[in-house]
């Protein structure tokens, strides 16, 4: 340590002094008392004003990102956390611990009291939230953000590491950390526009709350309508998905370098603040950037998502942000594009439905981008996909065949919480015999019954017609190499349909079952309950069971 970090932690104030490091409350059992904010019902979260509310937002940690984000988890403080102040084990003792209740609701500054990098990172937070043990917080009522551009600083970095020197950084560690206190409104402007900066990266992607319509979507250009007049050939290119993707790449390069350009420019003022010349210096690696740049790949998957969204209504390309989590379905907020009306999208290995996904995603490309475009936006996205086939349309097929889902569940997962997926795979098995996604919020007692009638009888009935067509095909042709490939597509349509009376046999019976969930309960066990009948026995339907569901009481 060098004279003159040992001068500043001798002779600077602490910042206990200024702001007041607090931990959080400790649930005791998530499980029961936490949840990932997309699990529950829009009605129930506790933002906005909603007076409703049982689940507020919680503090968390999480993944290193300085400023802005990370906002996943919510806690059960129903009735002021009537709940989890009662909650006690079988002996009568209280599980668990509210700690510095009366900071819950204020603005603050979180950090991750963990890390495996031995770098910290600190986030702006609302007055919605309450702070977890995980994610304690600094409380000021003045200077705020001043201090927050100290801690995020390479300043405060260099002198935690001196305080904490693991990968634990506790509230009485943080609380020791020396703070020179300035008048300095260009901090705070700086800060005030590095937040703005995240929280708009944080809210382009459909795990923030506050998302409001796709970067892709939205990133579309238009030309004035009196130059679209004289050159209506030019509408055609702006439509485009690349078009959009370029715009969308241009708006995250400037963004990752505003904020690279701020924090660096608060590292040289704290640096010349604290007299640390000689030994920092104002440059962040590129790797410590924490917004996203545009991924080619990444951002088209994210589009497909968000069509999926569409089609199910948890968004419209009429309102902003959810229009369905939940609640009272409100048919008016969807008229450029209307979503499947029975909650029940298939996904089949050749074009058999005329309703199945890839014909409903034509038809939402058409709505967002125009029908002139359809065959080149569908190429654009197969180039991304990458998947195997000889057709935009096979590649984008084969992708939500065997790849979706499981991107699906990797959206919505969190470190140390699990996958907690929102749209469910009906999966019949490896033969692709039956695929269905249904969406979670929209789910009734009738869905299943509705699956299997409409759509799981209904397939067995085409792979019946073409295993006669085929057979068809054997009998009457001439062509030896016609007759095999007949006879290849006719094994694998057996097994198939196999496959799908296999399925119906698990799946009538949950269908019988017509079983209720409450989303208040959570992925993990709802996922469970769907897939166990009246009779408690469990039939596994849904894809991905055995890594989503909660694990079975023995």
């Amino acid at each position: 340590m060098s004279d003159r970090l040992l001068t500043i932690l001798n002779d600077c104030k602490p910042l206990t002094d200024f702001a007041a490091p607090r931990k959080g409350l400790t649930t005791g059992d998530n499980d029961t008392f936490a949840r990932l904010w997309f699990e529950i019902s829009l009605t129930k979260f506790g933002i906005n004003g909603n007076s409703d509310a049982k689940w507020y937002p919680m503090t968390k940690g999480g993944d290193f990102r300085r400023w802005y984000g990370n906002n996943s988890y919510v806690v059960n403080w129903e009735n002021d956390g009537e709940s989890l102040k009662n909650f006690k084990d079988d002996n009568g003792k209280l599980r668990s611990v509210i700690r510095n209740s009366q900071y819950y609701f204020q603005d603050c500054i979180s950090w991750n009291d963990t890390t495996a990098t031995g770098k910290i990172a600190f986030r702006y937070q609302t007055r919605e939230f309450i702070p977890n043990a995980s994610g304690p917080c600094v409380y000021a009522n003045k200077n705020l953000w001043y201090l927050f551009g100290l801690l995020n600083s390479k300043v405060s970095q260099v002198l935690l590491e001196i305080l904490a020197p693991n990968m634990k950084f506790e509230v009485g560690q943080m609380g020791l950390v020396p703070v020179i206190m300035e008048k300095r409104p260009d901090v705070e402007d700086a800060v005030h526009d590095t937040v703005d900066n995240v929280k708009n990266d944080w809210d382009s992607f459909e795990t923030s709350w506050d998302f409001k319509t796709h970067p892709l979507v939205r990133c579309k250009s238009f030309l004035p309508k009196e130059v679209a007049e004289d050159a209506k050939h030019h509408i055609v290119d702006m439509n485009m998905i690349q078009e959009a993707f370029t715009n969308w790449s241009n708006e995250c390069y400037l963004r990752f370098e505003k904020l690279k350009a701020n924090e660096e420019e608060l590292n040289r003022i704290f640096i010349d603040i604290y007299g640390l010349q000689d030994e920092l210096t104002p440059e962040v690696e590129e790797k410590d950037v924490t917004v996203r740049k545009a991924d080619f790949q990444r951002d088209i998957k994210s589009l497909l998502s968000y069509a999926v969204g569409c089609m199910f209504g948890r968004y419209s390309l009429d309102v902003e942000g959810l229009a369905y989590a939940g609640g009272k379905w409100d048919s008016s907020k969807y008229q450029s594009y209307i979503p499947d009306a029975d909650n029940v999208i298939p996904i089949t290995d050749e074009e058999y439905l005329d309703d199945d996904i890839v014909s409903r995603l034509c038809a939402w490309l058409k709505a967002v981008y125009g029908a002139e475009t359809l065959e080149a936006n569908l190429d654009y996205i197969a180039k991304a996909l990458g998947n195997k086939g000889s057709t935009s349309r096979e590649i984008i097929r084969n992708y939500f065949l065997n790849d979706f889902f499981k991107d699906h569940c990797q959206t919505y997962s969190v470190t140390g919480s699990g996958k907690r997926p929102i749209y469910w795979l009906f999966d019949s098995g490896k033969q692709n015999g039956f695929k269905a996604l249904v969406y979670l919020h929209r789910y009734t007692p009738d869905t299943i019954g509705n699956l299997r009638i409409d759509y799981l009888h209904k397939m067995q009935r085409v792979y019946e017609s073409e295993i006669n067509r085929m057979q068809d095909m054997m009998d009457h042709s001439g062509n030896a190499r016609e007759v095999a490939t007949a006879s290849k597509r006719k094994d694998k349509l057996a097994k198939q349909l196999k496959e799908c009376r296999e399925y119906d046999e698990k799946i009538s019976h949950l269908a019988l079952s017509r079983i209720e969930l409450d989303l208040d309960d959570g992925v993990k066990v709802n996922y469970r309950k769907l897939q166990t009948a009246q009779d408690g026995k469990f039939y596994e339907v849904l894809a991905d069971s055995k890594n989503i569901m909660v694990k079975e009481k023995k």
